[in-house]
């Protein structure tokens, strides 16, 4: 816990002794030395190959001194913008400016610029003209080749070419990092490091290409969309380091962007070898008077146990990232990791997460993966499980277990997000699961992502159908029944994704109005870099299949569909009355119990009830849920063990599904994470002791079934 910060300035190097740094790296973040950020894990790793690393957070973009701040590195520049993609940090999904920064000393905004990693690796290069620069992180992999940029409206070409690096290390970096790293301290130059996995380098013809598939050109995908969408699918097919070929994307006959094949994933010996490193787990001391960064909040007392997705969303980007093969860490480091947090003496006995991307994958989807890689043309859990999926709880079960059981821990969470299919799919002990996640792990609330309702949106998801979800919540309520527990269900929705018309955004609306509540944070699709949704939104066609797909784009259909589902909220009943109207469901506007809002020049409903925050009762249940706001809560121990929001990303990068409330190398794709984060703590269920409404149900089952709910507008 006592770790030594790395240099961060011109003293900090005397003391250790150092004329000159081996490597520098810059980061858009403040710095921050936890594994939760990809700029620890880096910088850790190459000092324990026996490197001098130096650290530069945040430079003045507009002085090319402060990248010259510890002199010229021996051997190279690493470059990041940080735990996200910048302009996903500087801008909700309606490209307005964000007031905060989690990832800046006192949350202050601005202190890094729009696509960061390609200003500060211009600045570097003004200076020092021929020392390599490498990039990395969350927004260089993802831009590693041309893509669609939602803030501009129009097709980017390489970040490579953009910034002027050498070369751009992509997914997680640790295999190639360390290879660039050794290279490099053999005498080999920069140009001729063209061999290493995992990344990306510039060449001027194909003469030294071997074993490539040829993308379409840059001039291509400007000329006509639908080939990204071709484009993409073959990335998306080549994106697995078994099976995957290096791609070679052209600009002209003399400028070509060459992909190496992913870098191989890490064994469980590696994986519990990069978390023991030396951590100091917070920020930096020069932040303490601005407060520190708000960041390290939640990932503080939170462990990471894995990385690697293979539930493949549309609207995530970790398939192109983390992977689909899950990488899983020993519960003898895990166990290590959480007894030096009880040691921490700002620890209250609550372990926040145990987790990853999704928390309840522990292990690769099935044998094969370990050996030949994930299917090209196939997922694991989409439209239904695999036959050969290997669904089984058995590992995290113990491993929760034992973590509860250290000395010193109250309570252990899972917060960072579970797949209800997968749990459903695991036959012999999905049910057990369940029980044990309700009766330990639940601080009064889990929070799910059926995201949508509508099979037809929910299929160019990529999530599995309605009737799954209502499978899950089943289980969940009757596991909470037998518990004697009132623990809730809180769903995470997505409007205006790609598929959804008029009618799905109703067929949403008509499912909040059955909740008993209104979500006062709706969640715009957002079209980040290199995910399958953004390739829908840009193109119009889904990449698999080359068939048509429905993209609501105009800003003013997207406030329709926003305000569809937050129609209890009287400012927004012009636009359901619009939107119904245009969907030619107006038997919903009326004074009936199916309605959502009353005719036009009806009075509106009197007292607070038309939001959820203004409801007496549900003000009860979510006191009940969040122990946050009432100091304790059936289920939830202190307010210690509530969510504070969040710190995504990808870190595990993993911004984070992005997620989850974990900064790290995951980065929020498909949604605006920031204001997610922000969501209310709403329940899925009416609070115990609630008087009934006309068609709910018993306070006992605490399930709505269709009730009136709050007064429409």
């Amino acid at each position: 816990m006592s770790a030594q910060f790395l240099p961060v300035n011109r003293q900090d190097m005397a003391e250790r002794g150092w004329d000159q740094v081996d490597f520098v790296y810059v980061s858009g973040d403040a710095y921050v030395d936890h594994p939760s950020f990809g700029a620890a894990i880096v910088t850790r790793l190459l000092e324990s190959h026996g490197y001098k690393v130096g650290v530069i957070a945040q430079p003045d973009w507009n002085d090319p001194a402060s990248v010259a701040a510890l002199g010229e590195p021996r051997l190279a520049f690493l470059v990041s913008a940080g735990n996200m993609d910048s302009m996903v940090n500087h801008y909700t999904v309606a490209r307005k400016r964000r007031r905060e920064d989690a990832y800046s000393p006192g949350g202050q905004a601005g202190l890094r610029p729009n696509h960061a990693a390609v200003v500060y690796s211009n600045l570097i290069r003004r200076t020092f003209k021929k020392t390599p620069i490498v990039l990395g992180g969350i927004e260089a992999s993802l831009r590693r080749l041309a893509h669609y940029d939602y803030w501009s409206d129009k097709m980017k070409r390489s970040i490579l070419l953009d910034s002027g690096a050498d070369l751009v290390s992509f997914g997680m970096g640790e295999r190639s990092v360390v290879e660039i790293a050794d290279a490099l301290a053999a005498g080999l130059s920069i140009d001729d490091l063209t061999f290493i996995d995992g990344t990306v380098y510039r060449a001027n013809s194909l003469a030294h290409v071997y074993d490539a598939v040829e993308l379409p050109s840059f001039p291509d995908l400007q000329a006509d969309p639908l080939n990204y969408a071709r484009s993409f699918a073959v990335q998306y097919a080549n994106s697995d380091p078994f099976i995957g070929k290096r791609l070679v994307e052209p600009y002209s006959d003399h400028e070509f962007v060459v992909q190496n094949p992913p870098a191989a994933p890490l064994s469980q010996a590696e994986m519990d070898a990069v978390y023991r490193l030396p951590f100091a787990r917070t920020y930096h001391p020069m932040y303490e008077e601005a407060g520190g960064v708000p960041a390290i909040k939640e990932v503080r007392f939170s462990l990471t146990s894995s990385r690697g997705c293979f539930g493949e969303c549309s609207f995530c980007a970790l398939t192109f990232h983390q992977g689909r093969i899950v990488q899983a860490r020993s519960h003898d480091s895990l166990v290590e990791e959480a007894r030096a947090i009880t040691d921490d003496p700002d620890f209250k006995g609550y372990i926040h997460d145990v987790g990853g991307p999704t928390a309840n994958f522990r292990a690769p989807a099935c044998a094969k993966q370990t050996k030949a890689g994930a299917c090209p043309h196939q997922r694991c859990l989409f439209p239904e499980p695999c036959e050969r999926l290997e669904a089984d709880h058995v590992d995290y079960l113990k491993l929760l277990e034992r973590l509860r059981k250290l000395p010193g821990v109250k309570k252990v969470f899972v917060r960072s997000g579970i797949r209800f299919d997968y749990v459903l799919a695991d036959r012999k002990h999905g049910d057990e699961f369940i029980y044990e996640l309700c009766e330990n792990h639940v601080s009064g609330q889990l929070k799910v992502a059926p995201e949508h309702v509508s099979d037809t949106v929910l299929a160019h998801m990529g999530k599995p159908p309605r009737a799954v979800y209502e499978r899950f919540v089943q289980k969940y309520e009757q596991a909470n029944e037998e518990l004697g527990k009132r623990q809730y269900l809180v769903p995470y929705l997505m409007s205006s994704h790609p598929g959804s018309t008029l009618d799905e955004a109703v067929e949403l609306a008509e499912y909040v109005r059955d909740l008993g509540y209104m979500p006062e944070q709706v969640q715009d699709f957002y079209p980040t870099p290199s995910t399958m949704s953004t390739v829908m939104y840009a193109t119009g066609v889904d990449p698999h299949t080359m068939q048509p797909v429905y993209v609501p784009k105009s800003p003013h259909e997207k406030a329709l569909q926003r305000a569809l589902i937050q129609y209890r909220d009287p400012k927004n009943r012009p636009l359901v009355l619009e939107a119904l109207k245009k969907a030619g469901r107006m038997d919903l506007v009326g004074h009936g119990r199916e309605c959502l809002v009353r005719p036009e020049g009806a009075p509106p409903a009197k007292g607070p009830r038309g939001k959820a925050s203004g409801s007496a009762t549900l003000r009860k249940a979510a006191s009940k849920a969040d122990p946050a706001r009432k100091g304790s809560g059936k289920g939830g121990g202190k307010g210690e063990g509530a969510r504070k929001g969040k710190g995504k990303g990808a870190g595990r990068g993993e911004p984070t599904r992005k997620d989850g409330g974990k900064p790290s190398a995951k980065q929020p794709a498909g949604r605006d994470a920031a204001d997610r984060s922000s969501r209310p703590s709403s329940p899925h269920k009416a609070a115990k002791g609630s008087p009934k409404r006309p068609g709910a149900s018993s306070p006992k089952s605490g399930r709505a079934k269709g009730g009136r709910g709050p007064r429409r507008p």
